[in-house]
């Protein structure tokens, strides 16, 4: 049986310099119907001394449903995002970027999923009909993040078009199920699905901005560092596998 505190919900917003869109991805998200439903944004920001803190510190008193966590270890995306669902408050937690290219009126549309009977997870997808990425997004970029994308659903057989998103809505019950999290780098979504073993995997499309201000993280560590969290990945369905097999013996 399901209340209404079932409903409510954190927004984990991992960030890395990224002061200058805090302001308007906040506006954006005070002007989102949520039905009536609670929640927080909780902002896990790995020390940029960019006046992050600052910035919150003052919207606060606007919004005073936001809050800001500092990470003061090694910069890590996954991690971050790891850290903000421990600190949540709410049952239900998304994740989003801070750069303005997850759109948070489609977080409702992913709740409403969310809410069907026997669904682990949402991703909010480039991929599904209805989806898009931004026209100025480069084509190298594209190209990329389809290649990725493919890798990990034939590699992980991870039962969504847009695993690498990186937009999710998910229980907290459903992510502390999992045996034991950590990621390599910045794709937290796979290790999710795969280590909280989520099998009923539903996707809403969602148009893919460009981001307004900063630079992208993306570099060739954060490439190398993707393929060896898939080959990790793939050894630990493998052993997952072998070890349910030998318990039906």
């Amino acid at each position: 049986m399901h209340t209404d505190q079932d409903n409510n919900f954190t927004i984990v917003i991992p960030t890395y310099r990224e002061a200058k869109n805090i302001p308007d991805l906040l506006k954006r998200i005070a002007s989102v119907n949520f039905h009536n439903r609670s929640f927080e944004v909780l902002l896990v920001d790995d020390n940029s001394q960019d006046g992050t803190e600052e910035i919150v510190d003052q919207l606060s008193t606007v919004y005073p449903w936001v809050r800001v966590i500092v990470r003061s270890n090694e910069r890590n995306l996954s991690e971050s995002v790891i850290d903000g669902f421990k600190n949540a408050q709410y049952p239900i937690v998304v994740t989003m970027d801070a750069d303005l290219s997850h759109p948070p009126e489609k977080i409702p549309e992913m709740l409403a999923v969310l809410a069907e009977p026997g669904v682990d997870i949402v991703i909010g997808s480039r991929y599904v009909a209805g989806g898009s990425t931004d026209y100025y997004w480069p084509r190298s970029r594209k190209a990329a993040s389809w290649l990725a994308a493919l890798i990990a659903r034939y590699l992980l057989s991870a039962n969504a078009k847009d695993p690498l998103s990186g937009f999710l809505a998910i229980r907290k019950k459903t992510f502390f199920s999992a045996e034991q999290l950590n990621p390599i780098g910045w794709k937290i979504g796979l290790e999710i699905m795969i280590k909280c073993h989520c099998k009923n995997i539903r996707e809403v499309p969602i148009h893919f901005a460009q981001r307004r201000y900063g630079s992208s993280k993306l570099n060739f560590r954060i490439s190398i560092d993707y393929l060896t969290h898939v080959f990790r990945l793939m050894s630990y369905k493998l052993i997952h596998l072998n070890s349910d097999g030998n318990k039906t013996q």
